[in-house]
């Protein structure tokens, strides 16, 4: 059987990704015969159908589902390839993040690292962090900031950081009987403010916001509460604007944490001994794992 290449396992990405045909020629730039034709390549060879009709669109099969992990896989692992043999001071860092992670962990380390080795390729990514994981494990990112990964995952926690969850609003709020603010789904800290909320018995008026600057301006507007990293709102202690709150079970000791698969490429280790070096970064510095 001949090998698929890459391209096709690209093209296949991009149409299990928009779930259509005409989309993903739009988006690739081809036509949709030259997209039809690279899937029905894979499936033929593979001897199985990867892809189903619904309604105006299409869906993956199961078979199309698992092929479409490995794909991401093999192609994260070709780019990591390239990668790992380049000299560590002009290669390629890609860098996800969860958002409190990228707006009051990373950016002074981040910019000390891009000072010193101006030639690296840089990328920084924010998403929730089930889907950095999902990469990381697919070799789709080098390194991610986050709270601890999932067990079993064959992912590595190379450096930490201490950090505290505290529930913080405005004067006079009442934690017990106020509305507590959460982040979207897929979001670490929601999970651990309904966790908190179980834990303690309560079931309050909840209001979801989508970004983590939406809940802490709710905060400081004196909509409800929220349980947030102190990373994220020590300028709002400090002028005031915000106060901690005193809760059970509170605070919180989540520390961040900078993961790695088991095979980090030289740029990826050059950047976590940056990040570990009080002389370069201060403060900010994590601690070796």
């Amino acid at each position: 059987m001949a090998a698929v290449s890459a391209a096709r396992m690209e093209t296949f990405l991009v149409v299990a990704r928009v779930s259509s045909i005409r989309r993903a020629a739009a988006q690739l730039h081809i036509t949709e015969a030259a997209v039809s034709a690279a899937v029905a390549h894979i499936e033929k060879q593979l001897g199985a159908e990867l892809i189903a009709k619904s309604g105006r669109g299409i869906v993956l099969t199961e078979a199309g589902r698992v092929y479409a992990g490995y794909c991401r896989s093999i192609l994260g692992l070709m780019n990591e390839a390239h990668a790992a043999v380049q000299q560590a001071e002009t290669g390629r860092l890609r860098i996800g993040v969860v958002a409190t992670a990228g707006e009051y962990v990373l950016l002074r380390p981040l910019a000390s690292f891009r000072h010193r080795f101006p030639d690296i390729e840089l990328s920084l990514s924010v998403h929730p962090r089930d889907v950095l994981f999902l990469e990381l494990q697919h070799h789709e990112t080098d390194l991610v900031i986050a709270g601890r990964p999932p067990r079993n995952t064959g992912l590595v926690i190379r450096a930490r950081r201490p950090s505290r969850l505290v529930v913080v609003g405005t004067a006079g709020q009442r934690p017990l009987h106020a509305t507590w603010l959460l982040r979207g789904r897929g979001s670490g800290t929601r999970d651990a403010t309904l966790g908190l909320l179980e834990q303690l018995d309560l079931a309050p008026p909840t209001l979801t916001l989508g970004s983590h600057g939406a809940v802490l301006a709710a905060a400081r507007e004196g909509l409800g509460v929220t349980l947030i990293h102190s990373d994220a709102v020590s300028q709002d202690l400090e002028t005031a604007a915000l106060q901690i709150l005193p809760v059970t079970g509170t605070p919180m000791d989540r520390p961040w944490h900078a993961i790695t698969t088991r095979t980090p490429t030289p740029t990826t280790r050059l950047f976590l001994n940056h990040l570990c070096d009080t002389a370069e970064v201060g403060g900010d510095a994590f601690h070796p794992a």
